[in-house]
């Protein structure tokens, strides 16, 4: 077994963790908000104090932070990743940052002498436990098979796009569907609501015709119940919004339904509901309807 680190131990990055102790690899964490490490030293992880000490004593480093800047920082700060470099360290970002700064990110680490690849992945933090994530993957291909195993117990399916920057364009791709999808279950659920309908009924239909989603099916009757506890933040939507809008403009690419989420989730976020599910959008949508519980 490998000595594989996880930098970053969010809802996501905790998870990972979580299934690569199962499967009995040696993983060394670090958070910059190192309390959130304490749950997985009591799993038997091992806590690093730098990015640079993780880096030391592992094969693979798997970074899954919040963005570009903070991938950047954990890589080439002082006592970055870079600065534990030894042969056979290879690092894979699990971030869900822009596809242009991944392969700005890609070529330091090359110059460098560590070789990266882009792993982001669909499926939330119980899917990471299961190892039922899908894998996306940009770069070099004879990187990701070198630890195939690894990814195997992570994820079920995966997918070999391109280049290195490939898999984080996907993710954004599929990104936007889901802020989508909420809002337009969002809006469904309130339209129904506000015709003196149940907002179950809404839901049997709908979960009845293809039109069904698994959003619809697993998240819906939560939403329908005002249970928003978070899997994925609607800030951290928000955030991803932010990026897909930016990577659209430097791609000189119009997505005008990016646009109008980007600001109602932004709108959400400032109103105080960044830290429910990002299926909380719903709660926004019922507040500026004036249909608030």
């Amino acid at each position: 077994m490998l000595n594989i680190g996880i930098i970053g131990t969010g809802f996501l990055g905790k998870a990972v963790a979580i299934r690569l102790l199962n499967m009995s690899h040696k993983v060394i964490v670090y958070n910059r908000t190192k309390g959130k490490t304490e749950s997985l030293k009591n799993l038997g992880a091992i806590v690093a104090e730098t990015p640079k000490d993780l880096a030391q004593d592992c094969d693979l480093v798997i970074t899954i932070v919040k963005d570009a800047e903070a991938v950047e920082s954990v890589s080439f700060d002082r006592n970055g990743i870079i600065y534990g470099k030894h042969p056979g360290l290879t690092v894979a970002d699990m971030s869900t940052i822009n596809p242009i700064s991944s392969k700005k990110i890609a070529k330091k680490f090359l110059e460098n002498g560590i070789p990266v690849i882009d792993i982001p992945v669909m499926g939330g933090p119980n899917l990471a436990e299961k190892g039922e994530l899908v894998i996306m993957v940009g770069g070099k291909k004879e990187i990701y098979d070198k630890y195939k195993n690894v990814f195997d117990h992570i994820g079920n399916k995966a997918f070999y796009l391109g280049e290195n920057g490939s898999g984080h364009a996907m993710k954004l791709a599929l990104n936007l569907q889901i802020s989508l999808l909420a809002l337009a279950l969002s809006e469904g659920i309130t339209l129904a609501r506000r015709a003196g309908l149940e907002p179950k009924s809404f839901l049997e239909i709908l979960n009845s015709t293809y039109f069904k989603t698994g959003m619809s099916v697993l998240k819906g009757p939560k939403m329908i119940n005002g249970n928003f506890d978070p899997s994925f933040t609607l800030k951290m939507m928000k955030k991803d919004l932010d990026t897909i809008n930016n990577t659209a403009k430097e791609l000189d690419t119009s997505l005008p339904m990016a646009t109008l989420a980007n600001e109602i989730y932004q709108n959400a976020v400032i109103a105080g509901l960044g830290e429910l599910d990002y299926t909380g959008i719903l709660a926004f949508i019922e507040k500026i309807s004036k249909l608030e519980k």
